[in-house]
């Protein structure tokens, strides 16, 4: 049988204490053609040289700087020779097999580009985790929830969502893709540095008629928050601001400004929220994310949305009303 090669690089900045800990499980992997990787964003503890000194089978590839997520990963997949890559979290402790069941599905076809594991809380595993569930999906104004997670209401699993299908988008937590079309896509939009770009990775390679899918084989335990803490005003800036630019970039032209303007008004309801609860720095940080998203329009690349663009994933309803209104908490109530 024939291994294509997998190299899982897990992007460390100042985490040692999760490589300690989770580090152990990726290097039991069973896979036969496999390369195990740390890639540094210039950290400023010991994680460089724990690696090196403990797993001497691990591959240590280092960045001068923080580049960030998006930018981080590109600077070191530059470096990777593979046929397919596992963006993982330094938090994420993957199960005995993960590895094998992914590859096969993304085998069996080659419209497959990324891929996700169930991805499960670390903390309490028999739930799903918020990060990434049982495969994203996104609503008709941009708003990404999961199977399995909803806004802050994560389900049980209770095998509910155990058969394979496609998806919207893949968590960056546990993401697989296929080199050829990390390549196709030039990698991660650096300019977002952190939170969505794996949104915005998948949106585009949809919009070339690819597949993002889900499989439910694999299992991996995410701690999540590893590097940002969930209140974070930094964050909140990030994420909203980072969802009006993948808006921007991926949507079709006769749905973009009708769109931005409806999350003009519901990003307004969020400020409010935020005001409400007194967190008075989340609530300026969506200022600071429209305004710099304005600033930045030139800056932002537009996607080719061809006519054979992928929609599977894509949610026609809004998930606010379904959520808030309707009461609408798990995935299965929506359809």
């Amino acid at each position: 049988m024939h291994h294509p090669k997998v190299a899982v690089v897990i992007l460390n900045w100042n985490g040692k204490k999760y490589l300690e800990k989770f580090l152990p499980s990726v290097t039991a992997s069973t896979y036969q053609n496999l390369e195990i990787i740390v890639g540094d964003n210039a950290s400023s503890d010991d994680s460089v040289e724990f690696v090196q000194n403990t797993y001497p089978t691990v591959t240590v590839l280092e960045n001068d700087q923080n580049y960030g997520y998006a930018g981080g990963y590109n600077k070191i997949l530059e470096r990777v020779n593979a046929d397919y890559f596992v963006l993982l979290n330094s938090d994420v402790e993957v199960a005995s097999g993960w590895i094998e069941p992914v590859i096969e599905l993304m085998k069996s076809d080659d419209l497959i580009a990324v891929a996700q594991p169930k991805l499960k809380d670390y903390n309490r595993k028999e739930y799903f985790e918020y990060a990434g569930a049982a495969g994203g999906f996104m609503d008709r104004f941009g708003y990404p929830f999961c199977r399995g997670r909803i806004f802050n209401t994560v389900e049980k699993d209770e095998g509910q969502y155990n058969t394979a299908s496609e998806i919207f988008w893949a968590s960056g937590a546990a993401l697989f893709v296929k080199k050829k079309y990390f390549d196709l896509a030039e990698g991660l939009d650096a300019d977002l540095f952190a939170h969505m770009e794996e949104i915005d990775l998948c949106w585009r390679l949809k919009n070339q008629g690819l597949k993002v899918v889900y499989c439910p084989n694999s299992e991996v335990y995410h701690v999540g928050g590893g590097t940002l803490n969930a209140e974070s005003p930094f964050k909140s800036y990030l994420n909203f601001r980072n969802n009006l630019v993948i808006l921007y970039k991926n949507l079709p032209s006769n749905k973009l400004f009708s769109t931005l303007f409806i999350r003009f008004w519901l990003d307004l309801l969020a400020w409010f929220k935020f005001m409400a609860a007194g967190k008075f720095k989340n609530a300026f940080s969506i200022n600071k994310a429209h305004t710099h998203f304005l600033l930045g329009l030139k800056k932002w690349k537009r996607s080719k949305s061809p006519a054979h663009a992928n929609s599977h994933g894509n949610y026609s309803k809004s998930i606010v009303w379904d959520y808030f209104v309707r009461g609408k908490k798990k995935f299965v109530e929506l359809f």
